[in-house]
């Protein structure tokens, strides 16, 4: 682990794995510690994989501002950090939520991005919505799993505004490929590691922008990657393949059988198809 001070004196904490060209990682959560991704499925093998710890979460220091857990905030300390790696382009492979911060950065800096790697992203910066029937029909593809009748009961009603603590534990199973052993110790290790609290500012009030962001996408000239799973609900492919078409060179990519954790769900498939990407 190593430490850099951002714009505003925060100690911020990333994790080196592996070997070879940098490709900074941007966790989702949103503020969820780096913990959760691992290698990536073993991507290290190909690339050196630099994990930020976003300020206030793993081993991140809080700011004294917390107004700057806003997404469009965070931006400056992933600049901070290709300051201090002495980097003057960086790739970027961003999760989740953490795909909002690297649009934002790659809007604001388009100069200092190399390739972009969105996996499983969030479209929220973007302003596509995810309508029910689409979260319906990606939810009916586990229809044969053993879990379902009870999962997709608690979406009816996280989806009817009757959501409880105890609903949303239960479409925990939604978000892998395979509920087994290693989906339930991830799912279990998830909130420990995220920040509540900063995520309820993540994308507060002003964070987005959707239609400059949208209109800066058109102008991207860095190669992208937009990774998808078949049956992730939280990123279902409809709403991934709008934020693909927005981008003048994006390579869609659609895994098979995959939630919303693709390394966990098949990390040879997965490594396979983002290192040749990052190649």
């Amino acid at each position: 682990m190593d430490f850099f001070t951002s714009y505003d004196g925060t100690k911020l904490a990333y994790h080196v794995f592996g070997d070879g060209p940098p490709v900074v990682c941007l966790p989702g959560g949103p503020m969820q510690a780096s913990a959760y991704l691992g290698d990536l499925g073993g991507l290290s093998a190909h690339r050196q994989l630099i994990m930020l710890d976003l300020r206030g979460t793993g081993q991140s220091a809080e700011p004294q501002d917390t107004a700057t857990y806003r997404c469009d905030r965070l931006v400056d300390d992933v600049e901070a950090l290709r300051g201090h790696l002495a980097l003057d382009r960086m790739d970027l492979l961003a999760h989740s939520a953490g795909t909002n911060l690297a649009l934002l950065y790659a809007n604001r800096f388009p100069e200092r991005v190399g390739k972009l790697a969105l996996i499983a992203p969030s479209v929220a910066a973007v302003g596509i919505t995810v309508s029910e029937d689409v979260r319906r029909e990606t939810a009916r593809l586990r229809e044969d799993e053993p879990w379902f009748a009870v999962a997709y009961a608690a979406l009816e009603n996280i989806m009817a505004g009757q959501g409880t603590g105890d609903a949303f534990q239960a479409i925990a199973p939604f978000w892998y490929g395979r509920w087994d052993e290693t989906a339930q110790a991830h799912r279990a290790a998830e909130d420990e590691q995220r920040n509540n609290a900063a995520a309820a500012v993540f994308g507060s009030g002003g964070a987005f922008d959707a239609e400059a962001t949208r209109a800066a996408l058109t102008r991207c000239t860095s190669p992208v990657q937009v990774l998808a799973g078949e049956v992730d609900l939280n990123s279902p492919p409809p709403a991934v393949i709008e934020l693909a078409e927005l981008f003048p060179r994006a390579e869609l990519v659609v895994q098979a059988r995959a939630g919303h954790f693709p390394w966990l769900d098949d990390a040879d498939r997965f490594v396979a198809t983002t290192s040749a990407f990052l190649q």
